[in-house]
């Protein structure tokens, strides 16, 4: 699915090319030429990106950025005409992710609009891992099933968690160990099996047919990316 990306802009001439341009990259564009409309289209729908004029004919672009970050994780790429140094640093301490001054080419706009989705995929997928029914987030560490938070010991999650990051692989006891050094742990090869089994009773629906952390004979374990 295309992503969404809300122009803020009230030059209709630069809004029309930046539409153009963005739409034949693959993205849809939502145009807004007001801060006042920009801000209502943020509350009522969902974008990936704002592409947002600093200079607007209502609200200053400062306090649209300010606002949308104070309840939106949204990536923003600041518009300018103005070169003082200091509005890109007032923008940049408000929330701005990237600011490129006026005028600019189409390709570098692109680029950087680019590089912000990229960083903020990239936040995501390390913060949360989903897998149908199941989510495993490293910043609380915790596992849930359905949103229901299933227990693990601190080794046993930072066992699943270098599993799941890994899904598809194959990962032998000795590249278990070394993914997670620094947790306490037996030394001693069959200690993975206790803790694996441990890992199955509480993310499995079925333990004993395990579809998430499966056993490969002779080489370790992989996680799997079973559909629920």
């Amino acid at each position: 699915m295309a992503e969404r990306i809300l122009l803020i802009e009230d030059d209709p001439r630069l809004a029309r090319m930046v539409d153009d341009y963005l739409s034949e990259a693959g993205f849809r564009v939502v145009h807004a030429a007001t801060g006042a409309q920009g801000l209502s289209l943020a509350q009522r729908e969902s974008f990936d990106a704002l592409v947002l004029d600093l200079m607007l004919p209502d609200i200053d672009g400062l306090d649209v950025c300010k606002q949308l970050r104070a309840r939106d994780a949204i990536p923003i790429l600041m518009l300018t005409a103005r070169g003082d140094a200091m509005d890109r640093v007032v923008g940049l301490e408000m929330g701005a992710d990237d600011y490129l001054p006026k005028p600019f080419e189409p390709r570098e706009l692109l680029a950087r609009l680019r590089a912000i989705l990229r960083r903020a995929h990239a936040g995501v997928a390390s913060a949360v891992l989903r897998f149908g029914r199941l989510e495993i987030d490293k910043d609380a560490r915790e596992v849930r099933i359905d949103g229901t938070a299933r227990p693990l010991t601190s080794y046993q999650f930072a066992l699943l968690f270098a599993m799941a990051e890994r899904a598809g692989r194959v990962l032998s006891r000795d590249s278990l160990f070394d993914l997670v050094k620094g947790e306490t742990i037996d030394a001693y090869d069959r200690s993975i099996d206790v803790h694996i089994s441990r890992i199955r009773a509480a993310i499995e629906d079925n333990p004993k047919q395990p579809r998430r952390v499966i056993t490969v004979r002779g080489a370790g374990y992989v996680f799997a990316k079973a559909q629920d």
